[in-house]
C-alpha cells in the first residue's frame, strides 16, 4: 500500500489542525489549519468552520498571510489575528498582525484593532471586552512625550529606529532569549480595546474619536512596566469584562518566578493574587459567575525534587489562600475548563502513553476519567448545556482531529475536518518491560507493512524529549510512519522522567539523566530486538533536545547501534548551563559539585565508536548551537565518523517545508548507509 507517507513531497501537503474553540451557541467550531503555502515554501494557517452536529467542514478566511489565533464574542462573531493588508487603508504594508473580526451573520472581516509591534493574542470576557497582547519597545514609556500614548510613541520610536538602521538591543537584566526569540527591544504588554459590541471601525494609533465608529481610539495600555512580564502569556478576560487574570514574571536577579496577578481594566490597578518563591503559575480560568478561579501552579524542580504541576483553585471574594483542586492526584493536569454552572473543572492529563479528559469536582476534588480510548486530548471546550464536550483528539497513530464527547460516557464521536485522515503504513503495538530496578517501563511499537519472523524490520529506537514529556501523541515533525513506510520499525519508550506515571517515575531520574533513562531505554530494546519480527543486528538510535542529549550519552557508553542521529542536542553540561535561554533551570538541577561531571555526555567521547549525524538549527535559544559545534569538533579532532546537518535560519525545531524534507532525506540517507549498508547518497539540494 502506497501512501502520503511514501513521499516526502505529500507529507507536506498534509493538513494540521491546531487550535479548536466552541462558538458560544455550540452549533459550530473554529478551528485554525495549516496547509502548504501556494510557493511550498511555508504553511499558512486558515481558520474553517466545523458543524458542531457533524455536518461540513469549510474554509471561512483566505488570504496569503494566514489567520489564527480565533476567539469568539458573545453575539457569535469571531476575532482572528492576521497580517492580512487592510482593503480600506491605502499602503497598507506594515506587515504586522493586526486584530479582525468576522460577524457572526456572515460577510466580509473587517479590521478592528492595530497596534505597531502587532498583535500577537486576544481575548474576550463572556460580555464582550477585548484584551490583547501585543509588543511595545521597552523604552516608550519612558520616552513618551506630552500627551502621547503608549501605541503613539511606540509608533514614533520604531520609525526611529528603521530610519538609523538600529538592531541593537540593551539589556538591563535577564533574561535575554526565549527558546527562539530574542526578547527585546520590545516586550509584549496588555492592551484594552474596548467592548467588542461597539468595534464599529479599527483601534489604533491615530484612530481619532469620530473617525470610525463609537469607542474607536487607541488602545489602552494596561501593563506599561512590564520589562519581560509576558514571556509567555497566557491571560484571561472576567466575565463581566472588569477585569484580567496573568500570569507576570519577575525577574529575581539569578532566576525568575511567575506570579498570577489581577488587573482591573478600568483603573489599570493590579494586585498579587497568587506568589510563590518556589512556583510559577499560568493559565488562569475565571469560574462562570466570575468569584474564583483556577490555574496551574508548576513547582520548580530543586536539588532534592522534581518539578511538578498542580491545579489549584482560589476564591475571589474570600481573600484565602490557595486551595489544590486535585489532592492526592499523581499527574499534570493542563487546559483546565470550566462547565456552564461552575460545578465542575475539565481538564487533559499524560497518562500511561495517553492524554484522557478529567473531570474534577470543584467543592470536592473528587476526580473521574471521562475518556477511556488510546487518544491524546487537547483544546477543550464545552457545550452551552455542559453535556458536550468538544476536542481535538489525535493518537500515535493518527493526526489531530476534531471530536465531540458524550460528558458522562466519555464516547466520542468525529467531526468534519480538512482533509481525510491519512492511511498510516504498518501497525501499532504497546509493549512492557521491568527495569533493573523493578520499574515497569512501556512502550509504543511501529511495525512497517510486513514485518514478520521470515522479513524482520530493521529497529530504530528514538527517545523523545523534554525530558518531562510522553510518546502519546501524533508528531509532525518526527514522525516514525514515515521511516515504517521505508521498512524501519520504531520503538517509542517512555523512559525515566517520562510524564503519565506519576511523581516517583519523574523523580527516579532526576539529577541522573544520562544513567537511569539509558538503563530503562537499553531494557525496552533488549526486549524488543528478541522479536523474531525485529532484526536485532540492524538497529539504530534517534534523539532530539533531550532525546538528543540521550543520543550522546548513548554514543558514549555503547556500541550496540549501527547509526545514532542527535538533534538539537546538548553536549556539554557545563557550557551548555551558562549559554541556554534558561540557566537557572539547570543550576537548580545540577549546581552542585560532582552533578556536571557525572551528567555530561561529552567527557566520553573518547569511547565513541558508532557514526553520528549531529543536526542543528542556529536561532536554537533552548540548546544553543555552541553544543553542535562543540560537538562536531570533537569527533573530529577525535577521528569518529560524523556528519553535521545545519540549518541558519531554524531555532529548536525545523518547520520550514523544504527543511523538513532536507531533515529526512539526510536521516534516511545516514541510516540507509550504516543500517542497510546501502552507498552514501547525499540529497540533491545539499
Amino acid at each position: 500500500m502506497v501512501t502520503k507517507f511514501h513521499d516526502l513531497d505529500e507529507y507536506v501537503t498534509l493538513p494540521r489542525l491546531g487550535g479548536l474553540v466552541a462558538s458560544p451557541d455550540g452549533t459550530w467550531l473554529a478551528a485554525s489549519v495549516q496547509t502548504l503555502a501556494a510557493d511550498r515554501k511555508k504553511f499558512a494557517s486558515a481558520i474553517w468552520r466545523i458543524d458542531a452536529t457533524g455536518g461540513l467542514a469549510r474554509r471561512l478566511t483566505r488570504s496569503a498571510e494566514g489567520e489564527g489565533g480565533p476567539r469568539f464574542l458573545p453575539d457569535g462573531s469571531l476575532l482572528f489575528i492576521s497580517r492580512r493588508p487592510a482593503p480600506d487603508r491605502e499602503n497598507d504594508e506594515s506587515g504586522k498582525p493586526a486584530l479582525w473580526l468576522l460577524p457572526a451573520g456572515g460577510g466580509e472581516a473587517r479590521l478592528v484593532a492595530t497596534l505597531p509591534g502587532g498583535i500577537a493574542a486576544v481575548e474576550a470576557g463572556a460580555g464582550g471586552q477585548v484584551v490583547v497582547a501585543a509588543p511595545v519597545l521597552d523604552a516608550t514609556s519612558a520616552a513618551a512625550e506630552d500627551g502621547e500614548t503608549a501605541a503613539t510613541a511606540d509608533a514614533r520610536l520604531r520609525q526611529g529606529r528603521e530610519k538609523a538602521g538600529v538592531s541593537a538591543i540593551l539589556h538591563e537584566s535577564g533574561p535575554v532569549r526565549f527558546w527562539d526569540a530574542d526578547l527585546g527591544p520590545d516586550d509584549l504588554r496588555l492592551f484594552a480595546i474596548g467592548e467588542a459590541a461597539v468595534l464599529d471601525g479599527p483601534v489604533g494609533p491615530g484612530s481619532g474619536p469620530g473617525e470610525a465608529g463609537a469607542n474607536a481610539g487607541e488602545p489602552r495600555d494596561l501593563t506599561p512596566d512590564v520589562a519581560h512580564s509576558f514571556i509567555e502569556q497566557t491571560f484571561a478576560v472576567s466575565p463581566d469584562g472588569a477585569l484580567v487574570a496573568t500570569n507576570w514574571y519577575r525577574w529575581l536577579g539569578s532566576t525568575w518566578q511567575a506570579d498570577l496577578l489581577m488587573i482591573d481594566i478600568a483603573t489599570g490597578q493590579r494586585r498579587v493574587l497568587l506568589s510563590d518563591p518556589e512556583a510559577d503559575y499560568s493559565g488562569p480560568a475565571f469560574a462562570p459567575d466570575g468569584k474564583s478561579l483556577v490555574a496551574a501552579r508548576y513547582r520548580h524542580a530543586t536539588a532534592d525534587k522534581a518539578a511538578d504541576v498542580r491545579l489549584v483553585h482560589l476564591d475571589l471574594g474570600a481573600g484565602g489562600a490557595e486551595r489544590d483542586l486535585l489532592p492526592g492526584f499523581d499527574r499534570r493536569p493542563a487546559d483546565p475548563r470550566w462547565d456552564p454552572e461552575g460545578r465542575f473543572i475539565y481538564f487533559v492529563a499524560d497518562d500511561q502513553g495517553r492524554r484522557p479528559v478529567y473531570r474534577a469536582e470543584v467543592s470536592t476534588g473528587q476526580v473521574t476519567r471521562v475518556t477511556s480510548d488510546d487518544g491524546h486530548y487537547g483544546e477543550l471546550s464545552l457545550s452551552p448545556d455542559g453535556t458536550l464536550l468538544y476536542a481535538l483528539r489525535d493518537t500515535v497513530a493518527e493526526p489531530p482531529t476534531p471530536v465531540r464527547i458524550d460528558a458522562v460516557t466519555g464516547a466520542f464521536e468525529r467531526l468534519p475536518a480538512p482533509g481525510q485522515l491519512p492511511e498510516v503504513t504498518g501497525r501499532l503495538e504497546e509493549v512492557e518491560v521491568v527495569a533493573d530496578d523493578g520499574q515497569p517501563i512501556r512502550s509504543w511499537l511501529v511495525l512497517p507493512e510486513g514485518a514478520s519472523a521470515q522479513q524482520p524490520a530493521p529497529l530504530l529506537l528514538w527517545v523523545h524529549g523534554g525530558p518531562e514529556s510522553s510518546w502519546n501523541s501524533w508528531q509532525w515533525r518526527w514522525n516514525p510512519w514515515l521511516m515504517a513506510a521505508r521498512g524501519y520499525a520504531v520503538l517509542l519508550p517512555d523512559p525515566a522522567l517520562s510524564t503519565g506515571y506519576g511523581l516517583d517515575f519523574i523523580q527516579r531520574g532526576h539529577r541522573v539523566w544520562g544513567t537511569r533513562a539509558f538503563a530503562d531505554l537499553i531494557a525496552a530494546t533488549d526486549a524488543v530486538v528478541a522479536r523474531d519480527d525485529i532484526d536485532g543486528s540492524r538497529t539504530a538510535m534517534m534523539g532530539g533536545s533531550y532525546g538528543g542529549y540521550m543520543a550522546n550519552w548513548i554514543a558514549g557508553h555503547t556500541d550496540r547501534f549501527k547509526a545514532i542521529v542527535t538533534h538539537a542536542s546538548l553536549w556539554a553540561l557545563d557550557q551548555m548551563m551558562a549559554t541556554t535561554d534558561v540557566p537557572a533551570d539547570f543550576y537548580a538541577q545540577f549546581g552542585e559539585p560532582g552533578l556536571v561531571e557525572s551528567n555530561t555526555p561529552h567527557t566520553s567521547v573518547e569511547k565513541i565508536t558508532t557514526p553520528m549525524l549531529v543536526i542543528h538549527g542556529d536561532k536554537d535559544y533552548r540548546v544553543p548551537v555552541g553544543e553542535a559545534l562543540r560537538l562536531w569538533w570533537d569527533l573530529q579532532l577525535h577521528g569518529k565518523t560524523a556528519k553535521f546537518l545545519y540549518f541558519p535560519d531554524e531555532g529548536h525545531w525545523i518547520v520550514k517545508p523544504g527543511n523538513v524534507k532536507a531533515w529526512y532525506e539526510t536521516v534516511l540517507a545516514f541510516l540507509d548507509q550504516h543500517v542497510l549498508g546501502g552507498p552514501w547518497r547525499r540529497p540533491d539540494l545539499l
